[in-house]
């Protein structure tokens, strides 16, 4: 009973009163669902949205307009205008703070450069390098060389399709070539015809009218009648000496002679009349040959080149990330670059990083391919924060590098308040700003050297946490709020990349600050270091070299380092924690080797009972 019972229970084909059993069970789970899903995303989406793009606000939108830097952009234009001429641009180098505009106006310039290359059919390429994420020489020409083999294979592929319509069309003109002859044959074939059927009948020429015949007859030689209906004389001779004359003397012989001498001519003229309406349709028809306005001369031409065009792209080989020597990845990218005529821009930003990670090497390289080019022509910008990346050079390389300079300064309030109200009326429903945010995200901005991106990063922020709130204007409060998240953020985001011995010695300021220690020196953050070296097995650094990353910490305002004098018992470093001390902890822990330490509370107290 209850093996029946079961098999009734798990069918979806038994009806109860007309209805599915499961139908209706399902109607029922799916009612109990909606009401128990009811508050995990729809009370965010109930609230009227307050973003109408927020993609404006972040760092990576280029606007279609930068205010503010007009001067900067121009100064841009005029030096890669060269690259329009098809001539070499001089390299840039770009400096400014963050968040002064220098690497949206780049890439602005950048996209306005390619589309008025394409309106003119210049080539011309540019190619953007983050340096901060790709930081070798390696790296780099890796990267460059595989985008340039990309463009190599898309405008092989786009020269193919050319040829191969090229061939279409010429099969295309040869079809009709070949039809225009077979008429013109036709029509020849018809006339002679004709002409053979007029010629086989010698009475063809007397007129059914006898009147018309005698009318036609030249009156004033009585003497000698002409036959009726007998044709005129040749054209132009009116001796009959002058006219092909035969043995026997019969006018009848004659006359037929004279009908086949002229049913040939007419024959022959048939045929020429043929003959230059052919030639005349053919010359007509070859003006609009397929080949006229190309540099092939024939079909074999066209299928030779894309041979060696298909053999050109199998020929390419991507670079892979790792693995290869560094001057076969050069070889690579540069005649990846040398593959077809055009110029290259190579914007380098952050280039800084680059020339501290891994040196000058790649600069160099850069700056000296036009002399080895033979078919392309390259210009590097190179963008910076810093101002004086440039006194670790090599001579050479500043002098090719730096050939033209162009500062951005950092953004006043003003032009902060300008740029947001710029960005807002695109990235907000009408409404949703009170009067006072941007003013006030523009002031705290200022406060920071003037960064733009720390502008619109409050602004955004300060967006999302009124969106959260299902408040429906953003107000003063937001901002303020959006201040403290983005500080806390940009400390857990400094210490999560701090590197391992850094986050030791941080580790010990807040052991001891937990346990109640005030006024931290040296000394004691050195001990406490110690025996977090030794328990997760790490390498431990003189009492010199923890004080250098104490002061390294300072200067990233992590910590606060103060020399203070004791008199005569010398000078220390008093300490104390300028970040939070839960959050920074936990970001620290989150480190893989310091989570392996294991009850650290005891040895520290053990430390302050001796």
């Amino acid at each position: 009973m209850s093996d029946d019972n079961s098999d009734i229970d798990g069918s979806d084909e038994v009806e109860i009163d007309g209805t599915s059993g499961f139908s209706t069970n399902l109607e029922k789970a799916d009612l109990d669902d909606e009401e128990s899903n009811q508050g995990l995303f729809d009370d965010l989406l109930s609230g009227e949205p307050i973003f109408e793009n927020k993609e404006v606000l972040r760092p990576s939108y280029t606007p279609h307009e930068l205010p503010h830097r007009s001067d900067q952009i121009n100064k841009m234009a005029t030096i890669l205008v060269a690259a329009l001429r098809g001539e070499t641009p001089s390299n840039i180098l770009i400096y400014g703070k963050t968040g002064t505009g220098k690497t949206a106006s780049a890439k602005f310039v950048s996209k306005e450069l390619e589309s008025t290359s394409q309106k003119y059919s210049v080539p011309c390429d540019v190619e953007y390098i983050n340096c901060e994420v790709t930081d070798t020489q390696y790296r780099v020409l890796a990267q460059l060389a595989n985008k340039f083999i990309e463009k190599n294979e898309e405008r092989i592929d786009e020269r193919v399709a050319e040829l191969e319509s090229l061939l279409e069309a010429l099969d295309e003109y040869d079809a009709d070539l070949e039809a225009r002859e077979r008429e013109a044959a036709k029509a020849a074939e018809s006339t002679d015809l004709a002409d053979d059927q007029t010629a086989s009948d010698p009475f063809d020429f007397v007129s059914d009218d006898p009147q018309e015949s005698i009318a036609d007859d030249s009156p004033g030689d009585d003497s000698s009648p002409k036959s009726v209906g007998s044709p005129p004389e040749k054209e132009g001779s009116s001796d009959p000496a002058d006219r092909s004359s035969p043995t026997d003397g019969t006018d009848l012989t004659d006359g037929d002679s004279a009908d086949r001498t002229d049913g040939n001519n007419t024959d022959r003229g048939a045929g020429d009349g043929t003959d230059d309406a052919l030639a005349g349709d053919s010359s007509t028809h070859s003006s609009d040959h397929p080949l006229e306005s190309t540099s092939f001369e024939d079909r074999e031409a066209i299928e030779a080149e894309i041979d060696d065009l298909e053999a050109d792209k199998e020929s390419f080989e991507e670079v892979p990330m790792t693995g290869w020597p560094t001057d076969r990845v050069y070889s690579v990218f540069f005649d990846a670059v040398d593959y077809d005529e055009r110029v290259v821009v190579i914007m380098l930003d952050e280039i800084d990083k680059l020339v501290e990670k891994s040196g000058d090497d790649t600069l160099y390289n850069l700056s000296r391919m036009n002399s080895e080019l033979e078919n392309s022509r390259v210009s590097i910008i190179g963008i910076s924060n810093d101002l004086k990346f440039t006194d670790f050079l090599d001579p050479r390389v500043k002098s090719s590098l730096g050939e033209e300079e162009i500062v951005f300064p950092p953004y006043d309030a003003n032009q902060l308040r300008d740029i947001l109200e710029h960005r807002s009326d695109v990235a907000f429903q009408g409404g949703a700003l009170s009067d006072d945010v941007i003013p006030l995200c523009a002031a705290f901005a200022a406060q920071e050297h003037g960064d733009a991106r720390r502008a619109l990063d409050l602004l955004r922020t300060a967006g999302e946490l009124a969106e959260r709130s299902q408040a429906e204007t953003i107000v003063e409060d937001h901002v303020r709020q959006a201040q403290d998240k983005i500080e806390l953020d940009r400390v857990v985001e400094v210490v999560r990349t701090l590197p391992t011995q850094s986050k030791l010695v941080l580790f010990s300021i807040i052991l001891l600050e937990k346990n109640g220690v005030h006024s931290i020196n040296t000394g004691e953050v050195f001990n406490i270091y110690k025996r977090l070296c030794e328990e997760i097995d790490a390498d431990v650094l003189t009492q010199r070299r923890v004080t250098d990353l104490i002061s390294e910490l300072d200067m990233l305002g992590i910590v606060n380092a103060v020399v203070v004098s004791k008199g005569r018992y010398g000078r220390t470093k008093e300490i104390s924690l300028s970040v939070p001390l839960e959050e920074t902890e936990a970001v620290l822990l989150s480190d893989s080797r310091l989570s392996d330490i294991d009850d650290i509370q005891p040895f520290v107290q053990a430390r302050f009972e001796n």
